[in-house]
């Protein structure tokens, strides 16, 4: 049985969660559990009142829902301290005529649907009905859901690595996870799969599709996809394999200039980043400069998020939360400690950049202390909380919105860049024959050094050419950092000479 209540901050639509460090009282839950418990009593009473040819009516289990006062949340670590949802007692009534018309509904269903429905599964789809209609990030989850979730953020599954969420009523790619069937297939961000295996998925909702593209790795599923650039779907078949993400690489761009690329936020993200900083210093020396990589990142642990701005400032707020309830508030601040010491930061994003992506961007941005390059992201600014249920049941639920240290809400915003860039390939252009210069030409005054062009620059590790040819925005970045280490180092000499 789910015996706690876990915070989320999900990524974008999609169907990876990710636990916050922070945890709620079963109080405020154990209020609206008994209202649920009456409402589904009551329901089923009016529905036996309804029809004289109606079933017998079952009592309900003890067991359907959790009231057990003992049965407290287990201790959740995590940065901020422990919060509660409010334990406000105060109940609104029950809509009568409401509840009236769906026990009218539901006893329609028993008696007339042409195929037997047992209690149990109409209440279920009931439910899901319910959780479904209210925001794309709210579910019902079953005991699978929950195994799912903690699958997502700590464990290995069977599936495409790709992360999917709802648009109008099309299951739509937020984004294929890096070194994954649909990544290596060229699935995109923003392709909306229309069929799974053959069948529609139009209106579907969002977890059975989930439960269709998951399975056995080394089994094969055939989807069908639309994309904005194609006139005609797109039919692709994956083999299901074992994801298990890298959530944190790094290597260097050029001597001096190191890049980071987090493709989710799990468990120990915020520890490989500082692991991966102090491992780039230690064998290259000072940093001049690093590139963040956040594209196509669907968010994850609300936690490791704020422990990944930790790495990189040393004092102010990094993210808020506001809710209903005073309790459902959060507030994160860094420590004093700074394992990047400081070195010049660009922070890449796009439409796939979302929920704790947006969090780490917007607290750079407005902390100052990095430039956001790329694209807006996605705008997915809300955080779910898991209220355990019975049966292994749970209800995954929006329960609050964050904000960025200037007061900024990210829900259906997104973060503006500072720098607009485009995604873009760019063909370097090859030298012109017949191009010369001074030390060209026959009998020309030698200069005070002249060594052999190109001996002193540095050679990169990943060349100039393939990433200009394969990733324009990273080359941007990269030269902005080059520019920012020039400019620095000017005034650093003058300041010495002085």
């Amino acid at each position: 049985m789910l015996s706690s209540i876990t915070a989320f901050v999900t990524g974008s639509t999609n169907h990876t969660i990710a636990t916050a460090g922070r945890h709620h009282s079963v109080a405020r839950v154990r209020g609206v559990c008994q209202r649920a418990l009456l409402l589904a009593m009551f329901a089923t009473g009016m529905g036996a009142a309804f029809s004289a040819a109606a079933q017998p009516v079952v009592e309900p289990e003890a067991g359907i829902i959790d009231l057990d006062a003992s049965d407290a949340p287990p201790e959740v670590t995590g940065v901020d301290s422990t919060n509660n949802i409010s334990s406000d007692s105060r109940v609104r009534p029950l809509p009568i005529e409401e509840v009236r018309l769906f026990a009218e509904a539901l006893e329609a269903i028993r008696t007339a649907y042409v195929s037997d429905i047992d209690d149990r599964t109409l209440i279920d789809y009931a439910i899901r009905g319910m959780l479904a209609g209210l925001d794309p990030h709210s579910a019902y989850l079953s005991a699978d859901d929950y195994d799912n979730l903690q699958e997502s953020t700590e464990g290995e599954f069977g599936g495409l690595g790709i992360e999917v969420g709802e648009e109008d009523g099309y299951i739509k790619v937020i984004t294929p996870v890096d070194d994954t069937p649909a990544a290596r297939a060229g699935v995109m961000p923003g392709d909306l799969i229309v069929e799974i295996n053959g069948r529609p998925v139009r209106d579907m909702l969002i977890n059975d599709a989930v439960e269709m593209l998951r399975g056995e790795p080394g089994s094969d599923v055939d989807i069908t996809l639309m994309r904005n650039t194609e006139s005609e779907p797109i039919d692709v078949t994956l083999t299901r394999e074992v994801i298990s993400a890298t959530s944190v690489r790094h290597r260097m761009l050029e001597p001096g200039f190191g890049y980071l690329r987090i493709a989710q936020f799990r468990t120990n993200t915020g520890r490989d980043v500082v692991d991966a900083l102090n491992e780039m210093k230690e064998s290259n020396g000072t940093l001049n400069g690093l590139v963040l990589d956040l594209r196509n990142n669907p968010g994850g642990i609300l936690q490791s998020s704020v422990q990944v701005v930790d790495a990189f400032i040393s004092s102010g707020q990094i993210v808020y939360t506001e809710g209903r309830f005073d309790d459902s508030d959060g507030n994160f601040f860094a420590t004093s400690a700074d394992p990047s010491d400081g070195v010049p930061l660009v922070v890449l994003i796009n439409t796939g950049s979302a929920s704790a992506a947006e969090i780490v961007a917007g607290a750079l941005q407005d902390q100052g202390r990095a430039v956001i390059m790329g694209t807006r992201s996605f705008g997915k600014g809300s955080v779910q909380s898991v209220l355990p249920l019975n049966n292994e049941r749970a209800l995954k639920l929006t329960t609050s919105l964050y904000f960025t240290p200037s007061g900024r809400s990210i829900q259906a915003q997104g973060i503006e860049p500072d720098i607009v860039v485009d995604e873009a390939l760019v063909t370097r252009q090859m030298p012109r024959r017949g191009i010369y210069s001074e030390r060209d030409l026959e009998g020309h005054l030698p200069g005070s050094d002249e060594s052999e062009p190109g001996n002193n620059a540095p050679t990169p590790i990943t060349s100039s050419e393939q990433i200009v040819v394969s990733d324009y925005q990273l080359n941007e970045a990269l030269t902005l950092l080059k520019g920012w280490h020039i400019m620095e180092s000017g005034r650093q000499r003058r300041q010495s000479e002085e």
